[in-house]
């Protein structure tokens, strides 16, 4: 706990204050925003974090990552339109009690049960990263590059619905991380004489290409108008009433830190599964998606316990579990700084002081949302067609000012009319930043642990922790397999009950 309270000093400083004040505000107007999202926020501001301190940067992306899972919660609840793909489960209570008059009290209990849902989930990262980093000393090599294997396939088969397509981003994601240098030889790799990026891609150029374009893009094309919602009617919460949550808050915080810590499930995820087991659990579930306050309750407070606890593996071990985490670990690479358990004894202040600022931007979170509601909530008539050429701009200047080169301009342009098309005919973007992050961390460490065993394959299963991966690998290699052949079992029965075989007659 001492080490823990290292970094509140780090974290309460002046410039630590106003850049989570900063990334908070941000966060909840872009949530607010109907198909923009916390990672579409962190993809712009990340190439402008070259030039800051870390803490700093951090601290920003904190505010972002827990103010807009809040303000996602606005579009959802004002017009039925989920903010954040986090805000779904909200829309099934919020809106009708929008519609009957109750659209200020809905917004504040899901603001208050945000709120709740980010500070319990940064106390669990408080709690649970240092042992966790007790624990990943005990990997070599070996126990790394399967701990980079399982990251690589747990998120690209959870994550999309068609595994394949999951794969195959993973594997478009590695060949972008494998391009450059190699290390080892010296060779040039996957460079086809383009002397630019004969050193590597910049991960904030691939980044910014990536999360930010396509919705800009998408806002281009589309045809539809912006979004209508209805007005901020009726009173607002009380304290006795937000209090008559608690229950809620510790059953949906605790579901929302446990699927925050599984690689792939997402705060979407979180948000019904919250929803649903609070449903499950009320003695009288007759009012639930009639407007029901209690499912506003349980699905933010589910998706916003995801946040903190989705940083975790991150921190500890280096492992990015989502699209979010990879965007952290951005950052932190960016600034010399290399998430696992070297991360904790060269740079505690850093990262002890990360993890307070997720828990105070959770309290901002709160001030900021009672105090500027009517400021955020206009923020659903901004038109489509005015907002996507600023992001478009914001875009070309932030990769400009990280890295002074037109090439990269032209590079993160074209990664994000490759996101775009990708993204257009169903394969999913997140196993494409987690392959360039995590496949040369597997290459490394596959030829540091072949080099150490001189060879030897066996040294890649000579540890109980590598054995315990590798089933980790296989079982969830195999679980789409298994899912296919229970939907066609399920198939086959259904048929066969619809037109049973005839009865034989006896001869």
């Amino acid at each position: 706990m001492t080490e823990v309270l290292s970094g509140l000093p780090a974290a309460l400083g002046v410039e630590s204050l106003l850049a989570m004040l900063a990334g908070t505000l941000a966060g909840i107007a872009v949530g607010a925003i109907p198909g923009l999202t916390a990672t579409l926020a962190m993809a712009l501001l990340l190439p402008f974090t070259y030039t800051m301190d870390p803490l700093q940067s951090l601290g920003m992306m904190a505010g972002i990552y827990n103010g807009a899972m809040y303000g996602g919660a606005i579009p959802a609840i004002l017009a039925r339109i989920p903010g954040t793909p986090s805000a779904v489960a909200t829309v099934f209570d919020g809106f009708p009690l929008a519609q009957s008059g109750r659209a200020k009290f809905a917004l504040h209990v899901a603001l208050v049960s945000s709120a709740a849902g980010s500070f319990l989930s940064a106390v669990a990262l408080m709690l649970l990263a240092p042992p966790l980093v007790e624990f990943a000393l005990q990997f070599g090599p070996a126990e790394y590059f399967w701990v980079a294997v399982f990251g690589l396939t747990s998120v690209s088969l959870l994550l999309a619905g068609a595994p394949a397509k999951g794969l195959a981003s993973a594997l478009i994601g590695i060949a972008i991380g494998l391009v450059g240098m190699d290390m080892i030889t010296g060779a040039e790799r996957l460079v086809f004489g383009v002397r630019h990026v004969a050193g590597g891609i910049d991960l904030a150029v691939l980044l910014t290409g990536l999360f930010a374009v396509p919705p800009a893009l998408a806002m281009l094309s589309a045809t539809g108008k912006h979004a209508e919602g209805l007005g901020m009617t009726g009173p607002g919460i009380k304290v006795r009433q937000a209090l008559g949550f608690a229950r809620t808050w510790l059953r949906s915080g605790l579901i929302g830190v446990t699927v925050g810590v599984m690689p792939g499930a997402g705060g979407n995820f979180a948000g019904i599964l919250g929803y649903s087991e609070e449903k499950r659990a009320a003695r009288d579930d007759s009012m639930f998606g009639k407007g029901d306050p209690r499912g506003v309750a349980a699905s933010e407070c589910a998706n916003n316990a995801d946040n903190a606890s989705s940083l975790i593996p991150t921190l500890a071990l280096g492992v990015p579990g989502n699209s979010v985490a990879a965007l952290m670990m951005g950052a932190m690479l960016i600034q010399g700084l290399n998430p696992g358990p070297a991360l904790f004894s060269q740079h505690g202040d850093v990262v002890y002081g990360f993890m307070w600022q997720m828990l105070f931007t959770a309290l901002l979170m709160l001030t900021l949302g009672f105090a500027g509601a009517k400021v955020f909530v206009h923020m659903l008539r901004i038109p489509s067609a005015l907002l996507a050429p600023m992001i478009l701009v914001v875009c070309l200047l932030g990769t400009y000012a990280s890295t002074n080169s037109l090439g990269d301009i032209w590079l993160m342009l074209a990664f994000g009319g490759l996101a775009f098309m990708l993204s257009r005919a169903g394969y999913p973007i997140a196993p494409i930043v987690l392959g360039a992050i995590l496949g040369p961390m597997a290459e490394s460490s596959f030829r540091q642990a072949l080099l150490i065993s001189q060879g030897d394959p066996l040294r890649f299963v000579s540890s109980p922790i590598s054995v315990v991966l590798v089933i980790a690998i296989v079982t969830v290699a195999t679980l789409p397999l298994g899912r296919i052949l229970w939907r066609r079992l399920r198939a086959r029965d259904a048929r066969r009950a619809e037109h049973p075989p005839p009865l034989r007659k006896d001869r």
